[in-house]
């Protein structure tokens, strides 16, 4: 268990990271009424990313991938970009017709929804970790906040 400073350190990453999404959300919507398509808004969005990676893996002195390294790896470890692809398409036309806060609630909902089954289920590598009437608790109260969000 991480030290308790550690760990409102990493809290406070998580958080962090939740606005950057609502920011990536807001951009992605205004250069897609900007340039009249979601479909380039979200290719832009994917660019910026791969060059902002890019600038880590260079920054960080990362080894370039190898086609060893490539070959260890399953078809289904390369779909990462597909539902990226999906999840920024969605959201960049739900975002102006919803808000960010629904959009937003709702994608958290479905999040964790999937986040369950997968617990549940422990697919794709994820440790086991089986439905509880708490954690299905915890979902109900999520769709309740959607709910109240959208009121």
């Amino acid at each position: 268990m991480p030290q308790p400073f550690l760990l409102i350190g990493l809290y406070l990453l998580a958080t962090g990271a939740g606005v950057s999404f609502v920011f990536q959300q807001a951009v992605n919507a205004n250069l897609r009424a900007e340039l009249g398509s979601p479909w380039w808004a979200g290719f832009i969005s994917y660019l910026g990313g791969t060059l902002a990676m890019l600038a880590v893996i260079v920054t960080v002195r990362e080894p370039w991938l190898t086609a060893p390294t490539m070959s260890r790896t399953s078809w289904m470890s390369w779909t990462g970009g597909i539902f990226g692809a999906i999840y920024i398409g969605i959201s960049i036309l739900l975002l102006p017709r919803l808000g960010a806060a629904v959009v937003v609630a709702l994608i958290v909902l479905g999040q964790m929804l999937g986040a369950l089954a997968f617990d549940h289920f422990a697919l794709l590598g994820v440790p086991e970790n089986p439905v509880s009437p708490a954690r299905l608790a915890g979902a109900a109260l999520l769709v309740a906040g959607v709910v109240l969000i959208r009121l």
